[in-house]
């Protein structure tokens, strides 16, 4: 089958009408942009995708989870740790098209950790220790509330007299998971300044936190690059990226995040949610809207809701495995207890997210993967099997399939590339997914001179004598921080 005449893909001289709008022109410094500029967008009637994603629908994963084999839960947790980090778009909108060369990020196009630091102890320094004491952040160990015990605020972030928490992005105290993985950021940020400031004495606080941060940041930066996008991505395609070069993502100006990574691709997590989870080696799994698991934004008030992180990621193999990335959700993300509104369009993840994609104006999947260069049989495989799971519930995607529905049904039916022609189905993002996931990760990386890939690409993690450095060190290595 021609490219030409492939279902989603469509014809056309020059650019599309909507494609000489400033919508797709080059990317603007501090806003979103695009990946695919010349790609024509992709209509959906709102009836086909509300069918797509309501209760009950296709994308409804129904009371049986189904676990990958290779994915810690954590590392889904820690994916949503990374996008704090690089994305906080507070403008955009579900009833009007939007342009991502108009919509402010408010967070830095770098993976430069400012929701753990901020703006540093001189711009925010109510997030900080004094600096006599040394600029280590401020935990729990501040808040004194009554109704928090010694012990509880120690494993709690800083937080205000009303509750709220003093850390760089408020949405890193959504739930449970994530305000733990924030609070074990500021401590392993903690006991390396403390390293540090006892081997070089002589450093002031500031050139302490200066190196304290550059350490962090850069070993942040490794997990990445060698265990995050290689357990999502693949090591193939993370490989092909790093000595080939990026093919797509290559910013005019300035580095920016394309809403084909934001919008679309870097939703697979959405996916890999269990509907029910442990937080600790022992004891029940709890729902993800349970008060253990938190609905946000609340101190701890229970020992049962400080996690233990061998059960979320690798620290002997016996940690609970994510849920395989398909083309569903589980049932309670299709019906979202906290949005008051009636409308069940309203209420599900999924057909918000399709809501969205489609306010972005974004090309349809098929159009994305001939753009990146996939076959043809490849793409028929994908929506052979797109028709069959939507056909029996009035969704029409004649046209062409949602961007975001095409990468979660391609990481079921092709899956995570292994080698150049071995694939693991549910394990991880398919090509398409993954090259954009890879490449805009590895591109913010290279195209930060304050990342060991922009400024030192021999270096390697020096908090550890094999040279290497994964979540289960971090995460160790958080625990053994001075109580602040």
């Amino acid at each position: 089958m021609s490219n030409s005449n492939h279902h989603g893909f469509h014809s056309f001289e020059g650019k599309n009408v909507l494609c000489t709008l400033a919508s797709f022109q080059e990317e603007s410094f501090g806003r979103f942009g695009r990946l695919f500029r010349n790609l024509p967008p992709l209509y959906t009637t709102p009836p086909s995708l509300s069918n797509l994603g309501k209760k009950s629908g296709p994308m409804d994963a129904g009371s049986t989870p189904r676990f990958t084999n290779s994915v810690p839960l954590g590392m889904i947790f820690f994916g949503q740790f990374i996008d704090h980090d690089i994305t906080f778009d507070t403008t955009s909108s579900f009833s009007k098209l939007n342009n991502p060369n108009q919509i402010a990020n408010t967070r830095s196009a770098q993976l430069d950790l400012d929701c753990v630091f901020g703006g540093g102890p001189e711009d925010e320094p109510f997030m900080y220790a004094s600096r006599s004491e040394g600029f280590f952040l401020l935990t729990g160990k501040t808040n004194k509330n009554a109704d928090q015990t010694a012990n509880l605020e120690k494993h709690d972030l800083a937080r205000s007299g009303k509750g709220v928490a003093i850390i760089g992005d408020p949405r890193n105290d959504e739930n449970r998971v994530i305000s733990q993985l924030q609070l074990a950021f500021i401590r392993f940020y903690n006991a390396v300044y403390a390293d540090i400031k006892t081997s070089k004495p002589a450093l002031s606080p500031e050139e302490t936190y200066a190196e304290a941060k550059r350490t962090v940041t850069w070993h942040y930066h490794w997990i990445i690059l060698n265990e995050f996008l290689p357990a999502l991505c693949g090591k193939k395609i993370v490989q092909d990226i790093l000595g080939n070069g990026r093919k797509f993502y290559q910013p005019c100006n300035h580095p920016f995040i394309p809403v084909e990574f934001s919008v679309a691709a870097y939703r697979f997590g959405h996916t890999m949610i269990a509907q029910n989870l442990k937080l600790k080696k022992t004891g029940s799994a709890h729902s993800i809207f349970s008060p253990e698991f938190g609905q946000g934004f609340a101190k701890i008030t229970n020992p049962n809701q400080v996690i233990e992180w061998e059960v979320l990621f690798d620290f002997d193999g016996s940690y609970q495995r994510a849920e395989r990335l398909d083309s569903t959700l589980a049932p309670a993300l299709l019906d979202l207890p906290f949005v008051p509104s009636p409308d069940p369009d309203d209420k599900s993840l999924a057909t918000r997210n399709l809501r969205r994609s489609q306010s972005f104006l974004l090309p349809s999947g098929e159009n994305a993967a001939v753009a990146i260069g996939r076959p043809a049989a490849e793409i028929d495989t994908v929506n052979d099997f797109i028709k069959t799971k939507t056909s029996p519930h009035n969704v029409d995607l004649s046209a062409g399939t949602p961007l975001w529905y095409y990468i979660l049904a391609e990481a079921e039916v092709i899956g995570r590339m292994e080698s150049g022609t071995s694939f693991l189905p549910g394990e991880g993002l398919g090509p398409v997914g993954a090259t954009i996931v890879a490449e805009v990760l590895i591109g913010l990386l290279e195209l930060d001179e304050n990342s060991y890939l922009g400024s030192n690409r021999d270096w390697t993690p020096t908090l550890s004598s094999t040279k290497t450095y994964s979540m289960k060190d971090l995460l160790t290595k958080s625990l053994t921080a001075v109580e602040i």
